[in-house]
């Protein structure tokens, strides 16, 4: 145990609510069993710490008598300056186990967290051979789940694995088109059921190793062997390596964007038998050929360090600090850190503190709300008529106008810029009587699960159905499976790909909540759409089956929120992706000491 863990130990025991600056009377019995350690030990103990100046030390005579002690530094002041010492090295996990062990009846915590919201951000220090290292240091609320591109399910998970793992292609969304990846060149048979990719040279992984062929056909063989993002090779016959640079795929029926399919995180390239580790080995240090490679990763740090052959050219930034935050500690108590991150919540200016920042987005973001029904348990949901009467009493015109925040259109659908073309109409209550007359609703409990961050959506939605008689019961998230009524959220990263993705991905809520009837015409339209040449006439097949789902309210399409990012005016490069996060690799960053 560290000596300053035994100095908080016994202030929180001897000198906790007591006058400060006055001494107290202890025995070396009692120090021994506040340390839970010999008599022995604990002289020991108290040696060190008078000899740091931490107490002052006045021993009583004969054994069992009272000594007096003063206990020198203030409890605030040196848990906060212990608490920033970890921080400044690291280790944030155990700075803020600290605060929280020792830290009651004390602003500790308060204070820690505003020196962390200045310590996040741009870091600037000597690194090796006396040359400048830039670091960027921001928080998030919760770890990613995986870093395994083939089961990306999480926008934060598929964010960590772009900076990670390279494509064959990327989609540029300044140019709105297919741009080259590893793969330099590609192209189809007039079919589109034969897709060739020509891989460039010297692209190497982050272990020097170089990408060919024979790791394009691993990653892609791994990737349909039962994983959740398998859906993207759904159709594909067979693979093949012509030479170490061209790979070959064939598919059963036309695909006409499957070129936009490989864009997609979940055909990130892998190397060949993961670089001869076994699975738990390599997610540990996952090996890829991206802008960034892992140097540590834990449910608390992810740090990230610049891959210096990087084939599109080495990022400006050294380095990408991550900082898990401890639950408590929501983007309301930490305040906007004023760097990459971007928090949901709207706040004024002034509450952002820290000097100028500059706002790097104030659009709608490529995301969509919503709320699915579960048609594979039994219940009122059932019932078309009940779910339309619920779709015209959660208006969402309304839910925006009382709660606000970033919540910014009322959706239609999944795009907003189709969304923003419509007008939803008024609620007319004589409709609403009627659906629920026609669904004859006996006032059954309906089971609504969802994440923390869905509670005032759920608690505005639950107070509006009760004014209709309809009651609701909350739930987690974890009994999604078993509601009758969950929240979702699609980030449309890849645009009609991912719109393809809501409903063929292995973990889709949506297609888990689908029966099998409703899934398989779906999956037929689908189809249709891959094989058009035109994009208009995808686009109407798609449409088709969003305008399907809204017109039964098998979904209830609720809003799109408002992407807000706050920056340093140093931070330069800057462009927010659909996932509502920047590229690490195009930051620069502008200071001058």
């Amino acid at each position: 145990m560290l000596l300053n863990e035994q100095y908080l130990i016994l202030y929180n025991r001897f000198a906790d609510g007591r006058e400060s600056g006055k001494a107290v009377e202890v025995t070396l019995e009692e120090l021994s069993a506040a340390l839970f350690c010999t008599v022995r030990n604990a002289k020991l103990i108290l040696k060190k710490l008078v000899e740091e100046q931490l107490v002052e030390w006045l021993p009583g005579r004969g054994r069992g008598n009272y000594s007096q002690m003063l206990f020198k530094a203030d409890k605030e002041d040196f848990l906060l300056h212990q608490s920033v010492g970890l921080a400044r090295n690291g280790d944030y996990k155990q700075a803020f186990d600290m605060l929280s062990n020792y830290g009651s009846g004390t602003l500790a915590k308060e204070r820690f967290l505003d020196w962390l919201n200045g310590h996040f951000g741009y870091k600037k220090e000597e690194g090796s051979e006396g040359m400048p290292s830039d670091t960027l240091i921001f928080p998030v609320l919760h770890p990613p789940r995986t870093l395994d591109p083939a089961e990306a399910n999480y926008a934060f998970d598929s964010h960590l694995q772009r900076q990670i793992f390279d494509r064959l292609l990327s989609f540029d969304e300044q140019l709105e088109r297919i741009v080259p990846g590893i793969a330099h060149h590609w192209n189809s048979d007039k079919d589109a059921t034969e897709w060739t990719f020509y891989l460039r040279k010297g692209i190497r992984f982050h272990n020097g190793q170089e990408l060919t062929s024979r790791d394009v056909v691993y990653s892609f063989e791994r990737l349909r062997s039962g994983t959740l993002n398998e859906w993207l090779l759904r159709e594909v016959a067979s693979l093949e390596a012509i030479g170490p640079r061209v790979v070959r795929i064939r598919l059963r029926r036309p695909n006409r964007i499957f070129d936009r399919y490989m864009c997609s995180v979940g055909a990130s390239i892998l190397p060949f038998e993961l670089a001869g580790l076994e699975e738990s080995e390599f997610w540990k240090f996952p090996i890829g050929t991206g802008p960034f490679r892992i140097v540590s990763f834990s449910e608390h740090r992810i740090e990230l360090a610049a891959h210096s052959s990087y084939h599109e050219g080495r990022p400006y930034l050294d380095g990408v600090d991550i900082v898990i935050m401890p639950e408590d500690c929501d983007p309301e108590s930490v305040g906007y850190p004023g760097v990459l991150h971007t928090w949901d919540h709207i706040r004024d200016k002034e509450q952002l503190g820290g000097g100028e920042v500059q706002e790097a987005s104030g659009k709608l973001r490529q995301a969509c709300t919503m709320l699915l029904w579960n048609l594979n348990v039994p219940g009122a949901q059932q019932s078309e008529a009940f779910r339309r009467a619920v779709r015209m009493i959660i208006h969402p015109g309304e839910m925006i106008e009382e709660l606000g925040g970033a919540r910014i259109l009322p959706a239609i659908g999944f795009r907003p810029d189709v969304s923003s073309k419509r007008v939803i109409n008024p609620l007319r209550p004589e409709r609403v009587r009627t659906a629920l007359k026609e669904a004859a609703y006996d006032g059954q409990v309906i089971r609504m699960a969802i994440y923390d961050k869905y509670r005032e959506d759920a608690e505005w939605i639950g107070n509006r159905l009760a004014e209709w008689g309809i009651r609701t019961e909350l739930l987690d998230q974890s009994a999604w499976k078993d509601a009758d009524l969950t929240f979702s959220s699609i980030v449309l990263a890849e645009d009609e790909v991912c719109e393809i993705e809501t409903y063929e991905h292995k973990s889709s809520v949506l297609k888990k909540y689908l029966d099998k009837e409703r899934m398989s015409w779906i999956k037929d339209r689908i189809d249709e759409a891959l094989s058009a040449d035109l994009i208009e006439t995808r686009r109407v097949k798609l449409r088709e089956i969003e305008q399907y789902l809204r017109d039964e309210a098998s979904v209830i399409f609720l809003y799109h929120r408002l992407l807000n990012t706050f920056l340093h005016p140093f931070v330069r490069g800057i462009s927010l992706n659909a996932l509502g996060w920047i590229d690490f690799k195009d930051v620069w960053l502008e200071k001058h000491d």
